[in-house]
């Protein structure tokens, strides 16, 4: 049962004005629209809190090298993880909402298929370390590699377990696993400190996720699914679903390169410090890009569930997030220097303005996430691959080009370009793909 919670507005009985204590009411007594995107988005603000003091633990207990090292490690995991999870997240996010005795079953046989098929990827990627990723050489000694494969798979439960839950309108066990996570990492890590372990970083990363993911489980199995199956026991089976999820898997994999492909340009083109340089300011900014990412994902619920209110509720999510990214970049114009500095005075010097120009491209990027997520919802899926193979392009193209003469600047301006390019023209056009429906009497 959901607590209502009540506002000032609602407190104030019949002397405040009906529009604000109407707004006030949906947003904070439980809408769930905005309430599950509020949660996911707090699930992100906190593990990048979380993420950056386990990083800050890091840098003092392994030198700049095996930071680097170990960070374009780990983006090599989700990248591998992002490929062999067959984007089967989105599709649980877009299908579990409807899914009703049909919830687990699906839920299960996307884990299957996403821990499979990212084992037979990271085995491959390691074959091919030598020609692909030279600096992650480290990775083929035998128990090295048995603790990437084994973080690879597990990541991609981890994603899937997000979308089953996040289907549910579980948002809230969605924070508690990302705390778990958080929280026992940092633990490990400073045991692995003590210790000396060479690759303590990994080591530790991988031993939270297997934790959170058996608790996560545990509860999602044997609580959150049963409960949905007695809610909508007439449900029938999903219906198209595979050829939704091959199309949007193509447009997802655009967007995966591009924010995980260029950790590895950076490693290559710059060495382990510029990966480090790098790695800290994409870790601050990349919480922007998960606000619209979050709230999207709630978008793509309620739209399941009532399809005939999508245009209002995507323009909601529009008006809402770019209120709370204005600020949230404003912030961090001007607080750059000071939080890079707590890793480092190297960090800020070399990261400043590349953490600047990232968290001003969060601004053009919520118009082209919300557009693609309208358009997964209206399942027009050729538009959701084209708009994130273009930004794939320019991201990378742009990454090339410009690493060698600016360094790690050079991928904050190619990240502002190439979101302009995209979000520009669709906030010019957004009353053709988000037309305003006529007011009603």
């Amino acid at each position: 049962m959901t607590t209502r919670v009540e506002t000032p507005a609602a407190l104030a009985g019949p002397r405040g004005p009906a529009p604000l204590r109407a707004r006030f009411g949906k947003v904070l007594d439980g809408e769930p629209l905005l309430r599950n995107g509020h949660v996911l988005t707090l699930s992100s603000l906190l593990t990048a809190a979380l993420g950056a003091a386990f990083w800050v633990l890091a840098t003092s207990w392994y030198d700049t090298a095996e930071v680097g090292r170990s960070y374009a490690a780990l983006s090599a995991v989700m990248l591998l993880s992002g490929i062999g999870q067959l984007n089967l997240a989105d599709v649980l996010v877009r299908f579990v909402p409807a899914s009703g005795p049909h919830a687990g079953r699906l839920a299960r046989c996307c884990y299957l298929a996403g821990a499979v098929c990212t084992t037979v990827v990271a085995a491959l990627f390691l074959l091919l370390v030598p020609v692909v990723a030279p600096g992650l050489g480290h990775l083929r000694h035998p128990a090295t590699a048995v603790c990437f494969i084994a973080g690879a798979a597990g990541y991609s439960i981890f994603v899937l377990q997000d979308g089953a839950l996040t289907g549910l309108r579980r948002t809230g066990w969605v924070l508690g696993e990302n705390a778990l996570f958080a929280a026992v990492k940092a633990g490990l890590l400073a045991l692995c400190g003590i210790l000396a372990l060479g690759a303590g970083i990994l080591a530790a990363w991988t031993g939270a996720l297997l934790i959170a993911l058996v608790v996560t489980n545990v509860f999602l199995f044997r609580s959150a699914v049963p409960a949905h199956r007695r809610a909508q026991r007439e449900a029938a089976p999903p219906q198209r679903l595979l050829g939704y999820a091959a199309a949007d898997y193509v447009g997802a994999q655009f967007r995966m390169a591009a924010y995980n492909v260029v950790p590895l340009l950076v490693l290559n083109r710059l060495g382990p410090d510029g990966s480090a340089y790098f790695s800290l300011a994409w870790v601050i900014a990349y919480t922007l890009y998960m606000v619209a990412y979050n709230m999207g994902s709630s978008l793509i619920v309620e739209a399941a569930r009532a399809p005939e209110r999508l245009v209002e509720q995507a323009r909601r999510v529009l008006r809402h997030n770019a209120v709370l990214l204005a600020a949230a970049v404003a912030v961090l114009l001007l607080a750059a220097p000071w939080l890079l500095a707590l890793f480092g005075p190297q960090y800020s010097a070399h990261g400043t303005a590349l953490l600047r120009l990232l968290a001003l491209s969060a601004l053009p990027n919520l118009v082209l996430s919300v557009a693609v997520d309208v358009a997964r919802a209206r399942r027009r899926l050729g538009w959701v691959v084209l708009l994130q193979a273009v930004l794939c392009v320019l991201v990378l193209g742009l990454s090339v080009l410009l690493i060698p003469r600016l360094g790690v600047t050079g991928v904050g301006v190619a990240w502002l370009a190439a979101e302009c390019a995209l979000g520009l023209p669709l906030l010019v056009t957004l009353r053709r793909w988000l037309p305003v429906e006529p007011r009603r009497t």
